[in-house]
């Protein structure tokens, strides 16, 4: 029995959907999961800035924080600002005091400033796809802490995934990829197969068809707001953490959904599976648990006993021996200034799509 727990881990996060909130209605209803990221997200990334990669990553990670989370790792895709935006997203994290984990979504859909939702994937990379390569490799050479991004093999010429396995192999690190989310990737398992390791990280793998070595990263309520399907993660050997796919960083919360979706999958499960999976997040940032975080409830520590109950509260977060949150509130940053710069830099963001 215990009001405390090690800091918990978002093993899949995208920041900038801090400001999806609110975001103008798309120009047509989607009616499937590409129509989805055509109409609604591959337009929220075509108009990032430098000032709303920034507010985005702060606002995303003080919520984290406020909710026990204290390592992200996040994939990150803004074609319009490429060059330097992993180190944009690094120092608002930083000033927050989150741990991050990034990479730059590479992907060939973008050409000569135009959007194409098919790839050919024996076709040459495209100048955009070299550019979010090189974003990687150059904040990987200096020292940041991260993946080679890729943002799923249907949008990726056999080429581009190639140099991304290779680049990850050149900074003995992982490729963090979005793997069979839907049917239209159902074949990223024969297109990977090749090239995937243990250290890669797959996320969602929904529509996955065949083993693939390497970290799954289950997303439950992601899947199910997209309509995708349950992704059942247990037919797999593979070890499974839990993201959010951009949806905050409430990981009790996402825990308690994901213990719902496996139950409803297999009756035989129990929380402890899904307590496996918050836990397994340590493997990507061991020094969380070094952290200290107090909840409002007495049996946090214990999976049946937070599977059933909700309205949870992170009262207190301790990192290195120092307290950033008391009572709820944030010591180390002001976080009526991040919601009000991340209002004031959504505003901006959403009348750019209305004019889109």
């Amino acid at each position: 029995m215990s009001f405390t727990t090690f800091g918990l881990v978002c093993g899949h996060h995208h920041l900038y959907s801090s400001l999806a909130r609110g975001m103008p209605a798309p120009p047509v209803t989607p009616t499937s999961f590409m129509s989805v990221l055509e109409n609604v997200w591959w337009r929220l990334d075509a108009a990032l800035d430098e000032e709303t990669l920034y507010w985005s990553a702060a606002l995303g990670a003080a919520e984290a924080l406020l909710n026990g989370t204290t390592a992200i790792i996040d994939h990150h895709e803004s074609p319009h600002c490429i060059d330097g935006s992993l180190d944009i997203i690094k120092a608002a994290c930083d000033y927050v005091g989150v741990r991050s984990n990034l990479s730059y979504g590479v992907t060939d859909r973008w050409s000569s400033e135009k959007m194409v939702s098919t790839v050919d994937p024996q076709v040459s990379m495209t100048k955009e796809a070299e550019r979010g390569l090189h974003e990687n490799d150059r904040f990987l050479s200096a020292g940041g802490r991260g993946m080679v991004g890729v943002h799923a093999s249907f949008t990726c010429t056999d080429e581009t995934l190639s140099a991304a396995a290779d680049l990850a192999k050149k900074h003995n690190t992982g490729v963090h990829i979005h793997v069979a989310e839907s049917t239209d990737d159902a074949q990223a398992g024969v297109r990977l197969q090749e090239l995937a390791t243990d250290k890669w990280l797959l996320v969602h793998a929904v529509h996955l068809q065949q083993q693939l070595p390497g970290t799954i990263a289950h997303n439950p309520r992601s899947n199910m707001n997209n309509a995708v399907g349950y992704a059942r993660p247990t037919r797999w050997k593979n070890k499974v953490i839990l993201g959010t796919d951009g949806i905050g960083a409430d990981m009790l919360e996402e825990a308690r959904l994901a213990y719902v979706a496996l139950r409803n999958d297999d009756i035989q499960q129990t929380p402890e599976t899904v307590w496996s999976w918050l836990n397994n997040g340590e493997a990507f940032f061991p020094e969380v648990r070094t952290d200290n975080v107090t909840w409002s409830y007495d049996h946090v520590d214990s999976p049946w006993h937070v599977a059933f109950t909700p309205g949870i509260r992170c009262t207190d977060v301790s990192l290195n021996g120092t307290k950033v949150v008391k009572n709820g509130i944030p010591t180390q940053f002001d976080m009526a200034e991040i919601r009000t710069k991340a209002a004031e830099s959504a505003r901006t963001l959403h009348k750019k799509l209305s004019t889109q």
